[in-house]
């Protein structure tokens, strides 16, 4: 008999009976069958793992190099905060305390009155409380010219102590202004405005 009458007349419900060649064959197609199986899974969970560890791996990646980034400039930031915590401190000791107030109110008005400018008003407001400092608010009217306006806003700016100018109108003066003071003809202004300084609070106590 040849060996392809082995593969004729097989039953397939009743394997036990094929010839001994044929039952070789075909157990080692299925050894073959499950080995291959079994390895094409391990390999698609091996990529799967792969492609998973790859991800982390450029997440830590970058994770690395944002540290490495933070890293290098650690010193430059350490230095920016002591200047500016110096910065900082340099603004606080310009805040006027508790008794150089009333100093300054007098400093704000001697300086008008150095630029030759006559004062219509002159009025402190009650202070206004902030989380860190006090604000206080000072009405101010005065007549002149531009000049003595410039001259009174720039030395207000150069007092040693932080003082601001805000709400600032011009008008011309009425019929009834004193052109006598360093004012040019028909150059008489009046300027409203409101100057505010500043007090730490922790100088309270």
């Amino acid at each position: 008999m040849s060996f392809a009458d082995n593969f004729k007349n097989l039953d397939p419900n009743n394997p036990g009976m094929w010839p001994l060649p044929v039952q070789a064959i075909a157990g080692a197609v299925l050894c073959v069958g499950l080995i291959f199986g079994g390895w094409n899974f391990h390999i698609k969970n091996l990529v799967a793992e792969f492609q998973t560890v790859e991800k982390k791996e450029a997440e830590l990646k970058t994770a690395f190099e944002e540290k490495q980034k933070k890293s290098a400039n650690l010193n430059a930031l350490k230095e920016q905060m002591k200047e500016m915590q110096q910065s900082f401190g340099d603004m606080l000791r310009q805040l006027p305390n508790k008794t150089e107030v009333a100093g300054l109110i007098v400093d704000i008005s001697q300086t008008g009155l150095s630029a030759g400018l006559e004062f219509d008003l002159f009025q402190p407001s009650p202070e206004k409380t902030s989380e860190f400092y006090a604000e206080l608010p000072i009405s101010l009217k005065v007549t002149g010219n531009y000049h003595q306006f410039g001259q009174f806003v720039s030395g207000i700016a150069a007092l040693p102590r932080i003082v601001t100018t805000h709400d600032v109108t011009i008008n011309k003066a009425g019929k009834g202004a004193d052109k006598g003071k360093g004012a040019s003809a028909g150059g008489t202004l009046t300027m409203s405005a409101t100057a505010k300084t500043y007090r730490a609070l922790e100088e309270e106590s």
